[in-house]
Order: structure tokens, then sequence, then C-alpha cells
């Protein structure tokens, strides 16, 4: 049997499309998803208050979710590489696999992990699990990034969009031992003060929340529909245009967009 494999959650707080996680179960083994907080690694876009109370909840639903399937998340703290090689050589894992992020200071963390990873004897491997496009790819025929947003668009449109990742369902193979684990509550998201008790009025974190939302907005959007003026229909063409070149798998991504991911920093 394979050795285990970690699966380093971080934005990326769903099961549903989500290639780090498929990659860790087609390899076998057992799979230990993990989480870190880690307060070095933001430089200075440190999340605020309402998204750390997102987060302590949508950590919670994802650690819901693969406990269902028979799993469950690591919470930690600490520097992430080397949190990551601890648990690793705890669980006997052979590999670690995470989905990427594109901010300048995780990029530059991410090396630092990977490096670290590979010294102590590990293999790596990272996905695209949030963008349409790896920004590094996508560049003008000088190979240069684009500075205009209608050539940029027009290339967008030529390339094309991957699939949706199938993670295969039914139970995550668990390692007969679990490394250690803080208490989700140790990890310091919630805000001291009590201002937080309208959001969850509001506002429900997780991938089963972000589909709600997902569901409504296109639900209002339909029923809103009348006749169409130009600026609609110049965006009724456009949409036409990206149905051309693959519609399907970029609206279902664009759905993934709208996932804990994003709504962390975003909304």
């Amino acid at each position: 049997m394979s050795s285990a494999s970690l699966v380093w959650f971080r934005q990326d707080l769903r099961l549903k499309d989500n290639p780090a996680l498929r990659a860790a179960l087609a390899r076998g083994g057992p799979v230990v998803p993990v989480f870190i907080r880690d307060d070095s690694a933001e430089g200075g876009w440190a999340p605020g208050g309402a998204s750390s109370w997102w987060l302590h909840h949508a950590l919670a639903s994802l650690d819901a979710a693969l406990r269902e399937r028979g799993s469950r998340l690591i919470f930690a703290r600490g520097e992430s590489s080397a949190v990551l090689v601890e648990i690793a050589r705890k669980a006997g894992a052979g590999a670690v696999f995470w989905n990427e992020r594109h901010e300048p200071e995780p990029r530059r963390r991410d090396r630092e992990v990977r490096a670290a990873l590979a010294a102590a004897g590990m293999e790596t491997a990272t996905s695209n699990s949030a963008l349409f496009f790896d920004p590094a790819g996508l560049l003008n025929r000088q190979g240069t990034p684009f500075q205009v947003f209608t050539p940029f668009w027009r290339r967008c449109l030529e390339l094309p969009v991957e699939p949706p990742v199938r993670v295969p369902a039914g139970a995550i193979p668990a390692p007969r031992s679990w490394p250690r684990s803080l208490d989700l509550a140790q990890l310091g998201f919630l805000p001291g003060l009590g201002w937080t008790s309208g959001l969850a009025q509001v506002w429900q974190p997780g991938e089963d929340g972000a589909a709600r939302r997902g569901r409504r907005g296109a639900a209002r959007r339909g029923a809103g529909a009348g006749r169409p003026g130009p600026r609609q229909e110049g965006r009724d063409a456009a949409r036409a245009a990206r149905e051309r070149r693959g519609g399907r798998q970029l609206r279902h991504r664009c759905a993934r967009g709208l996932g804990p991911d994003v709504l962390l920093f975003f909304f």
C-alpha cells in the first residue's frame, strides 16, 4: 500500500472540485487533511475580524464534511514548512498536495515549503483550483503581461477551460492513527467581542452555504429577466461567445469561485 498523503487546505475549503484532494486520493494510501494557521504567511494581508469569523465556521463545516466520509481535519499552528514536515513524518506521509495561491507572499512561502519538503524526502504536487488560467502563462505576443483589457479578454476566450475536477465519492482512506491536532478554537479565529452575532443570520460559511448563495443569485437573476436593453444585449452576446468556448465548464468554475476561498476575502 502507498504511504500516506497530506492534503494542505488553505483557502480552498471544499471537497467538491478540489484537485489537490483528488490527486491525493488517486495516489492511493491514507489521506491526512491539514489546515495550518501561519500568522507570517499573509505578509501585510492578514484577514480581518469578519473574515476570521467566517474562516472559523468554514473550517468547522469542512471538518464535519470530512468526518461524514470517515476522515477529519488536522488543525495546527506555526510556520507552514516546519509544521508540514513534522505532521508528514508523524503520519508516515510520502507526499504533500495543495492548491496554489497566486499572491506574491504566499507564492514565496510556497517555494520555501516545497524546498523544505523536498529536503525531507517528500514528494510535492500543486494544482490550480481557483483561477481559469495561471497568470504566469497568460501573456501577450511579446511574452509579457497584458496591460490593456480588450486583448487580454480576447486571449482568455481563445484558451480552453479545464473541466471541473471530479473527486471520488465515498469514504476517504484514513491512517491507522491520526497525528495530534489542536482544537479548532485553539486557532483563535473567533473575535473576542460579541459583535459577530448578526453575521450568522445572513451568512452561512462553508461549501454548502456558498452553493446555496450561488443558486439564490441565479434564481433572482432569472426571475428579474425582462426585455433586454442595449447593454444587456451586449452582455448576452459576450455570454454566447463564452458558451461557444466551453460555457458549461466556465459556468461551473464561476460557481466554484463563489465558494469559501473567494468569500473569505471578497465578501
